[in-house]
């Protein structure tokens, strides 16, 4: 656990992000600008995504509407065994090192539906996704479902950015086997209470996502924090403000795997205040079927691919267990 002097000195750092306009025309020098984002911090601002301001608002009100209902009700919910629906708070460990206790913190998972007769119909990630009583919350799972969308569109917009900052044909991951058909989970957080570092107490564990790359709509409660350099000791915490209109973009394991570590995958967490927080993450990986492996414009004869070719399907299972492995000891 981190000591008092190191928790303090955190709070004094905000960090600065390169933001990245979606809307502009040239995209060789948005590739420019997200390559150096990416080979730096592995974080990024969106700004120009196309999601209206209308249909964030009314998500961020429908989320607020299931958190505050009775745990009764939210509990008819409780998540499956592939973990869409709720889970309550401290119901995920992401950092048991540092951690005393779970994540203080409440979700709702929304995932990847896959069709009734495809290939991957009986394969787990693409389990059927469990929703609230339209009585209860009206017009809740049409907002979702509109959000979900709209989210999954601006992440198919910076990949294609990406692709140009890994030297690669613009359209690379839109084929099928990329993000023509991805898995993409959409997680609705409600943080409350006042984390303690020093004692073991987060409202979200020190962790790397481990997709491809994460979409985070926030509201204006500061919370996330990024560590630039995880191997540093004592390890050194900038906060990451929110921007209105703005969201925040940042990679996974994947993409550090597939770029053979030219972009980060950096390690973050959140910090309570005492003050509600909600945030949207958004993840997404890429097609069941791929295979995942160094990228041709990322290796070379003195630079070999530093990890072994893995198909996709595997890599995630593995990394689902184990995520939520500690959910067999409660």
């Amino acid at each position: 656990m981190e000591n008092k002097n190191q928790v303090e000195a955190s709070i004094l750092e905000v960090s600065t992000l390169t933001c990245i306009d979606l809307a502009d025309s040239d995209l060789h020098q948005s590739a420019v600008l997200l390559k150096q984002a990416c080979s730096d911090t592995g974080f990024f601002y969106v700004i120009n995504h196309g999601i209206r301001e209308e249909l964030n608002d009314q998500t961020f009100e429908q989320s607020k509407k299931f958190f505050a209902l009775p745990l009764e009700e939210k509990m008819k919910v409780l998540r499956n065994e592939m973990f869409r629906g709720y889970a309550p708070l401290c119901d995920q460990l992401l950092d048991p090192k540092n951690q005393v206790r779970g994540d203080y913190k409440e979700g709702f998972t929304i995932g990847t539906e896959g069709p009734k007769n495809g290939p991957h119909r009986d394969n787990p990630l693409y389990s059927p996704n469990i929703w609230p009583n339209p009585d209860v919350l009206p017009g809740w799972r049409e907002t979702m479902d509109e959000y979900y969308q709209e989210a999954l569109r601006v992440c198919k917009s910076i990949a294609r950015i990406m692709a140009l900052a890994l030297d690669l044909d613009v359209n690379y991951f839109d084929t099928p086997e990329m993000l023509g058909n991805p898995i993409a989970d959409m997680i609705l957080f409600h943080y409350e209470g006042v984390s303690n570092p020093s004692k073991g107490i987060y409202a979200c564990g020190a962790h790397c996502d481990f997709g491809m790359l994460s979409l985070l709509a926030t509201d204006d409660v500061m919370g996330l924090q990024i560590c630039k350099d995880k191997d540093l000791k004592p390890q050194k915490w900038e906060y990451v403000p929110s921007i209105k209109g703005a969201y925040i973009v940042n990679l996974g394991n994947l993409l550090e795997r597939l770029s053979n570590g030219l972009f980060k995958s950096t390690l973050h967490r959140v910090l309570g205040n005492g003050q509600d927080r909600y945030s949207i993450p958004f993840f997404v990986k890429p097609s069941l079927d791929s295979i995942i492996e160094c990228l041709p414009t990322c290796q070379s004869e003195n630079n070999p691919p530093k990890y072994p070719a893995i198909k996709c399907s595997i890599y995630l299972s593995q990394h689902y267990k184990a995520a939520h492995a500690h959910h067999k000891q409660t």
